[in-house]
């Protein structure tokens, strides 16, 4: 079984933690079965965006990174306290260990902030939330990464994306570098979404 950590921080965004569950979800049903995901916070109960209280699988301390195959990072909303929680040093920690072990890392929208503050973007290609200016943009430069403006950018085992709109294909490359591109194209196709 692979199993994809998804990191929930404080304010995550529902849609963009959602693409992680079903496209995994629907490879372990009617897929090849290999895929689970598996939620985690700093605490048991995570209110995300808009006041939606999530219990998660586990909390951060419970986690051996050698369980996992990947880890899958949600954006949110700053006024949801999205950084209180995505700036935690425990938060961060467990990014950098799941980097040291060459695991698969998939983010959207502004979960490519954790991963800039963690310092495993320096140096490397990634992208964030693209709207509005470049405000966010700019801020993840801050981070020492070569920032492209593309709507998914992959270096190395890192994938990082622009907003909202890319998280099924964020979801589905990831369940394509998990899988095959042949089980990744299946899973779209089946789910309605256009090859």
């Amino acid at each position: 079984m692979k199993k994809v950590l998804l990191l929930l921080a404080k304010g995550f965004e529902t849609y963009e933690a959602s693409v992680f569950i079903d496209v995994m979800g629907w490879n372990l049903i009617d897929g090849d079965g290999t895929t689970e995901v598996v939620t985690c916070g700093l605490e048991k109960h995570i209110k995300s965006t808009f006041n939606l209280m999530v219990t998660t699988d586990i909390i951060i301390d419970e986690v051996n990174v050698d369980d996992y195959a990947a880890l899958a990072i949600p954006g949110g909303f700053e006024e949801y306290g999205f950084y209180e929680d995505a700036y935690n040093e425990k938060f961060l920690g467990l990014i950098r260990k799941f980097y040291n072990k060459n695991k698969l890392i998939a983010s959207i929208c502004v979960g490519a902030f954790p991963l800039g503050k963690s310092k495993i973007l320096e140096g490397k290609s990634a992208t964030t939330y693209n709207m509005k200016n470049d405000i966010r943009q700019e801020k993840l430069r801050g981070y020492g990464v070569n920032v492209i403006n593309e709507p998914i950018v992959i270096d190395d085992n890192i994938i990082t994306s622009w907003n909202p709109s890319t998280a099924m294909d964020v979801a589905l490359k990831l369940l394509e570098l998990l899988t095959s591109k042949e089980k990744s194209d299946y899973i779209r196709e089946i789910m309605g979404f256009k090859i």
